[in-house]
């Protein structure tokens, strides 16, 4: 885990998939705010580029690199926070699947739903004592409209729509699930964002809401949503794509 500064500000928020896009300037912006931030994701050397970006904010950021594929993820996770109060977890990792019919293999849709689904799960199962408690945690997952019910879908598309329908129930259920405990749970399905990703999935096609500005509304999200929502699924698009 690498770090700079020490102070904690009352609680963590934990972003995963941290190295790049929406993730990354979730941090940025995190940090910005004076929040002290656990930033996840698998790439060591842009997770200390981010660090070396977030170097003049007045918050705190810990980097930690963790495959959210390997089963142990949440318990590293859990093990690494040594007990620190989580005001905020913040599920952006994800994998994307652009695969025509026909094409599609077990082994790639096991990679996704292990990345997309099940981490997610399983994360916020292994930090609900770190989430719990008043003010009440929260935890954020971020969607696609992909995902969204009704929404316009696309070829190719399939499994990771799934893979996002999936975690927008998964983020419902968790409110009713942990509605004794002092943890709330929403999904914000977002619309097209520049990044990677959206080139990925759409080749040619460009989105007018940057990753900055996306990384801003998710940070502002993580941190106060709770207060007015719980158990959404909540779309934040401009295009899809």
């Amino acid at each position: 885990m690498g770090a700079h500064k020490e102070k904690d500000n009352g609680g963590v928020v934990v972003v995963t998939g941290a190295s790049r896009g929406v993730g990354r300037e979730t941090v940025i912006a995190l940090v910005g705010m004076g929040r002290s931030v656990v930033a996840v994701a698998r790439n060591e050397d842009a997770l200390n580029a981010l660090v070396a970006a977030c170097s003049n904010g007045p918050g705190t950021l810990r980097t930690l690199v963790v495959d959210l594929e390997d089963e142990a993820a949440g318990v590293s996770i859990k093990d690494a926070l040594v007990g620190k109060r989580v005001i905020a977890l913040v599920h952006n990792a994800g994998l994307l699947n652009n695969t025509s019919m026909g094409l599609h293999s077990r082994k790639d849709l096991e990679q996704l739903y292990r990345v997309n689904v099940f981490a997610p799960l399983e994360l916020s199962q292994a930090l609900a004592e770190e989430l719990s408690g008043d003010p009440p945690g929260h935890i954020v997952h971020i969607g696609s409209m992909g995902g969204f019910q009704d929404s316009s879908k696309f070829p190719g598309l399939v499994a990771y729509s799934a893979s996002k329908a999936a975690l927008a129930c998964i983020a419902q259920c968790l409110a009713e699930e942990f509605k004794d405990k002092g943890i709330r749970s929403n999904c914000l399905a977002l619309g097209s964002v520049d990044t990677a990703m959206l080139r990925a999935a759409f080749p040619g096609v460009k989105s007018t809401t940057t990753a900055e500005q996306m990384g801003r509304y998710v940070a502002e999200f993580s941190l106060h949503g709770h207060k007015l929502f719980n158990g959404k699924v909540l779309p934040v698009a401009v295009t899809t794509p």
